[in-house]
């Protein structure tokens, strides 16, 4: 909005020097962060307490799991999504370019995985059962919304210098090598997109756990969007400029103001829980970005932890049905190390620290050509 208007302004030769700030990305970009964290802690409180009105006796929790979980966590709202939603929201609305389609697929992505999270959330709270929304229903809104996504971006995006980068994937090292899926891209992504989401809504197990990372992860993506996003930084580090992937650094600059609005309230002893209102949200969030920037394979590089928990899942499972038997004492694999005895703090904490390092290796990748 602040972004049209000053381009409006200027177009009618009204010049206003502040306004000249609003020329520069990163300044926007700082902006919608210290905006997105400013609405994620002043609804704070005031929603917390709404939150527990509401929803009486909280999230419930899986009594076949971590015993300490029932007696802590019992009681503690969800839905804390929504805090993080609205940063991101009023951050990129104030401070993006409302003319760039990218900055409305993300959004639109956004929503309606935080719109399916929310009535997951609700399904738990409200019958005080984890089963929720059916999985086959999650899975069916989740593809179709991304392949709408991945179709949009393909059609209405800006013109690019080569038109076949839309339905390729780029790898990282390797300059020059693009797998061309045509047609056949549309279905990658949406694969792509839910998968990502439902692996960091599998990462959403303990507190903080999930926030940090889906942080650092968008600070990365943030960074690689304002450089794939300018002709000629893309032109010196030889990866593929995207026109127009600049606008993302501003929805991950929001996205990691919000985050940190709502780690105020997370942080041990959490106050809420982000739910799958918030976790579907940002991994849909992420996996959307990397997709117009054409830095899938980096987002799995960034987000390895994310994939690790949910491969954790999936052996676990397909392990289980052969054998009976199982790979991991419990899955995702967080649940894993607490059966070990490890403190809940010191598994958060060394899951962050494993996030930092293989966001600095994914980032690393665009010098190594």
């Amino acid at each position: 909005m602040f972004y049209l208007l000053f381009q409006s302004l200027d177009a009618h030769h009204h010049h206003m020097p502040v306004l000249n700030l609003l020329r520069y990305l990163t300044f926007r970009t700082g902006m919608s962060l210290a905006t997105g964290y400013l609405v994620a802690v002043a609804m704070g409180s005031r929603f917390i307490r709404w939150m527990r009105s509401k929803q009486g006796k909280g999230q419930p929790i899986r009594t076949d799991g971590i015993a300490r979980h029932v007696v802590e966590k019992k009681g503690t709202p969800t839905m804390g999504g929504f805090m993080i939603l609205a940063g991101l929201v009023v951050g990129a609305l104030l401070w993006a370019d409302l003319r760039n389609v990218y900055v409305w697929v993300v959004l639109m992505v956004t929503a309606a995985y935080g719109g399916l999270g929310f009535l997951d959330d609700y399904e738990k709270v409200t019958k005080q059962s984890v089963a929720g929304v059916s999985g086959r229903m999650k899975l069916l809104v989740q593809f179709l919304t991304a392949a709408l996504a991945v179709a949009l971006i393909i059609y209405f995006g800006p013109k690019m210098p080569d038109a076949a980068v839309r339905t390729s994937i780029a790898f990282p090292v390797f300059k020059e090598l693009l797998l061309n899926l045509g047609w056949f891209y549309i279905i990658f992504g949406m694969v792509f997109i839910a998968g990502f989401s439902n692996a960091v809504n599998l990462t959403d197990g303990l507190d903080g756990l999930a926030i940090v990372p889906v942080m650092i992860a968008a600070g990365a993506f943030g960074f690689i969007a304002y450089l794939v996003g300018n002709v000629k930084f893309a032109d010196y580090l030889q990866v593929h400029p995207i026109p127009g992937a600049g606008e993302l650094a501003i929805l991950c600059g929001a996205l990691m103001g919000a985050g940190m609005g709502f780690l105020w309230y997370n942080a041990p002893p959490a106050k809420i829980f982000m739910g799958d209102t918030g976790s579907l949200a940002l991994g849909g969030a992420l996996g959307t970005m990397a997709v117009v920037a054409k830095h899938e394979v980096v987002l799995v590089i960034v987000g390895g932890l994310f994939m690790v928990e949910m491969f954790s899942v999936i052996i676990q499972v397909g392990y289980f049905k052969r054998t009976g038997k199982r790979i991991f004492l419990m899955a995702p694999i967080h649940h894993h190390f607490e059966k070990l005895g490890w403190p809940e703090t010191t598994i958060v904490i060394r899951f962050w620290i494993v996030s930092i390092i293989l966001a600095l290796i994914g980032m690393a990748t665009l010098k190594l050509r």
